[in-house]
């Protein structure tokens, strides 16, 4: 375990364009091929989900999604799921689910994206299906696979 377990309470936010290209995002901590959309749990309890959201895509991706030309929308939805057994030790002895709040951020075309090099080694945008296929998280796939009906036209 970590000297300061991560709190079971994280977000997942699909960033999109408005034409449904969804950026993924290649995982640094394995050395399997694991994409998946900005993810993160909450720094506090005290914390709310969308200050998550924006802090942990600004950490990733270094957007803004707190400017005008972006649109972070909170989809009300959760998923609470068993954590993979290889980070078990990042949370405190016995926590073995995550809860899980989504959200959609929709971004210009063409936005740059600066990785964070500690979490991520590369990054893609794709169509929104073949994202979706290319997650290694079923909750994270499923996500994108909703994202026509929340995208705003």
């Amino acid at each position: 375990m970590t000297s300061n377990p991560k709190i079971p309470q994280s977000v997942l936010v699909v960033i999109h364009t408005a034409a449904l290209d969804v950026l993924l995002l290649r995982r640094a901590d394995t050395d399997a091929d694991f994409w998946q959309s900005v993810t993160g749990s909450k720094d506090s309890l005290a914390e709310s989900w969308r200050d998550t959201a924006l802090r942990e895509v600004q950490e990733e991706t270094g957007i803004d999604a707190g400017t005008g030309a972006c649109a972070l929308v909170d989809w009300q939805l959760q998923n609470v799921y068993s954590i993979y057994p290889q980070w078990l030790h990042r949370y405190a002895p016995g926590v073995r689910q995550n809860t899980e709040h989504l959200f959609g951020l929709q971004v210009p075309a063409g936005t740059p994206v600066a990785l964070n090099p500690r979490e991520h080694t590369a990054c893609a945008w794709l169509p929104w299906r073949e994202a979706a296929e290319r997650c290694f998280s079923p909750s994270n796939a499923e996500a994108i696979l909703l994202l026509p009906q929340f995208c705003r036209p």
